[in-house]
């Protein structure tokens, strides 16, 4: 990414290859649905998308829009995420997360936390008492639906949320960066409009903030039409206004100072034409960052427009852009919008894809797992409360926590988990025999199963386990493996329908292939029919034991997938860039 492309698009009609047909829109903490008929939005209550958290209102002293009068607070878990299923992998979003505080708790101390998606870290968010903050990214998902997670940073400082948004945008669009690193906006304006332009005017609902400057001359098309299907698609109302200098003055330059640090960015410059020039007129003018020039001399079209971009530019808060009149141009430069965003590290692919599919079919058998959402491990260190993770790439799942979490009934086979070293499951109901598959595990050596209703021997493959602790106190019903009558009453004990251990299913085997030659051998022949008679009356008559227990409550369990029941920008946008307008000997920018 330290290379920079600079590029002047085509002027040709794109074909637009993925519907942008996704447009959710959350009222966090809100429980109803409702239109607002100023952006025509469509806004749902967000209960079916998360699955934890509290609803509380802002004080109404304090409202600013309906929206935002509501939002979601999360006091419990480290984590805290919403689960969007709308989307279609493969396919490009823009997601919006809004915070306004509000004084919703009566506390005056907005507060700081961190705001991830599909695994990977965001933002950390700074609220503000009495403003809007809103943060919005680009990128392609990778799965068959997108989280946005909320985290606590700071010890008594809740995450909330006000409002989150998901828009579908056309494959098309944005595509001047590698679809495996997201965009997050730092700014986006629309240069001598006098309103922040939004859907429906822009159908991917951007939210376009109005922008102008010292020495600076706003200008209005006077064309009833502008082409936009092309490039990134920039609203038509966008590109009806424009600011410009006057003739005296040759360049519009703007800074980078509300960046904190040296960034990689992605910058897009759109530039229509207002009025239909005359023969001997001429609009020229070059992209400059700081003195040097990095574009060809550009004329922007009328009725259309030219949309350049840069990317991959690695830029300090010290640098200026300019728009640089030539010295053939018989009108000063103009510009009609701008958007800056800075480019992301590479999007994870998230934790094991092993272990996340066993984890969700453990959530899918406890219900009191299922409230837990997004990757399990990322980012690091935000995982699951009651997991451990590796800090290999991808992230294994080395530990599960899970005591005192009221789990009952029987445990599912989650084998497949081998990175798993701890396993804590003490002080719950669970019940039924030992697992057997706990000593597959290659790297287990803790191994908790205290306070619990298990029953039947301790199969010999844990028993045998070099280097393994494990804890299998409190649990009456456990016997000697090496004990005959444990074996017997393990086999025969109603409800207990589980396959036997590795080790008792290998000694039933031997019993039931060796049978015939002991009978053959040590009763007389002329007894034979009798005893064989036996046999088979006793065989009846477990079978018929066996069959009952069958059909005794309580032996099944599981619940509904946990993942069905879906669950100002960057900084303060208290300013846009500082644009300004001067010639060359007597720059005014700063």
């Amino acid at each position: 990414m330290a290379s920079s492309h600079f590029l002047l698009l085509v002027l040709l009609v794109s074909v637009f290859s993925v519907s942008a047909d996704v447009f959710v829109s959350l009222d966090c903490g809100s429980s109803e649905a409702y239109t607002d008929h100023e952006t025509s939005i469509d806004w749902l209550g967000d209960a079916d998308y998360v699955a934890n958290g509290e609803s509380h209102v802002v004080q109404s002293n304090n409202s600013i829009s309906h929206v935002m009068d509501t939002l979601r607070v999360f006091t419990t878990r480290t984590k805290n995420c919403f689960l969007i299923d709308e989307v279609e992998k493969g396919g490009k979003v823009l997601i919006r997360a809004s915070f306004y505080y509000g004084n919703y708790d009566g506390k005056s101390n907005p507060p700081s936390f961190a705001l991830q998606f599909d695994g990977n870290h965001w933002a950390s968010v700074t609220t503000m008492s009495d403003q809007l903050v809103y943060y919005e990214t680009v990128y392609v998902v990778k799965g068959d639906y997108l989280t946005v997670c909320l985290a606590q940073t700071e010890e008594n400082q809740f995450p909330f949320i006000s409002a989150l948004e998901v828009r579908g945008l056309d494959s098309t669009m944005y595509s001047h960066v590698d679809d495996n690193h997201a965009l997050f906006l730092r700014r986006r304006v629309a240069f001598g409009s006098n309103k922040t332009i939004r859907n429906t005017d822009d159908p991917y609902d951007r939210i376009w903030t109005p922008g102008s400057g010292n020495l600076i001359e706003t200008l209005t098309s006077d064309a009833t039409t502008i082409d936009t299907s092309h490039g990134d698609q920039p609203p038509q109302q966008v590109l009806q206004n424009a600011i410009s200098t006057n003739n005296s003055l040759n360049i519009i330059s703007w800074n980078m100072n509300f960046l904190p640090i040296d960034n990689v960015i992605y910058m897009n410059m759109y530039f229509s034409e207002v009025t239909q020039l005359d023969v001997n007129q001429t609009r020229s003018f070059r992209i400059f960052q700081d003195n040097e020039s990095i574009s060809d001399p550009i004329l922007p079209p009328y009725e259309d427009f030219i949309q350049m971009y840069v990317s991959n530019l690695t830029v300090s808060p010290s640098t200026i852009f300019s728009v640089v009149r030539t010295t053939n141009s018989t009108l000063p430069p103009l510009i009609n919008a701008l958007e800056i965003f800075t480019i992301g590290n590479a999007l994870t692919d998230g934790t094991n894809t092993q272990d996340v599919e066993t984890l969700i079919s453990l959530q899918k058998e406890f219900e009191v797992l299922q409230g837990w959402i997004g990757d399990p491990c990322l980012p690091s260190p935000f995982t699951y409360d009651w997991i451990n993770c590796s800090s290999s790439d991808p992230p294994r799942i080395t530990a599960l926590y899970l005591s005192k979490f009221n789990l009952s009934g029987s445990l599912p086979d989650f084998s497949s988990m081998d990175a798993l070293e701890t396993i804590d499951l003490s002080n719950n109901d669970l019940d039924g025999p030992i697992p057997d598959f706990f000593g597959t595990l290659p790297n287990l050596k803790e191994l908790n199963l205290a306070n619990n209703k298990f029953s039947g021997p301790v199969p010999a493959s844990l028993s045998n386990k070099n280097g393994l602790t494990i804890d299998t106190s409190g649990n009456s019903d456990l016997c000697s493996s090496s004990d005959e009558s444990c074996q017997n009453n393990d086999s025969s004990s109603p409800g207990n329908d589980q396959p036997a251990t590795g080790s008792t299913k290998k000694n039933n085997k031997k019993k039931k292939n060796n049978m015939p030659i002991i009978l053959g051998t040590t009763i007389p022949a002329f007894l034979l029919v009798w005893a064989i008679v036996g046999i088979f009356a006793m065989l009846h008559y477990k079978k018929k034991r066996a069959t009952t227990s069958l059909v005794n409550p309580g032996q099944a369990s599981g619940g509904s997938t946990p993942f069905v029941n879906r669950v100002q920008m960057s900084e303060n946008f208290e300013k846009n860039p500082e644009v300004t307008a001067h010639d060359h000997e007597n720059s005014t920018n700063v």
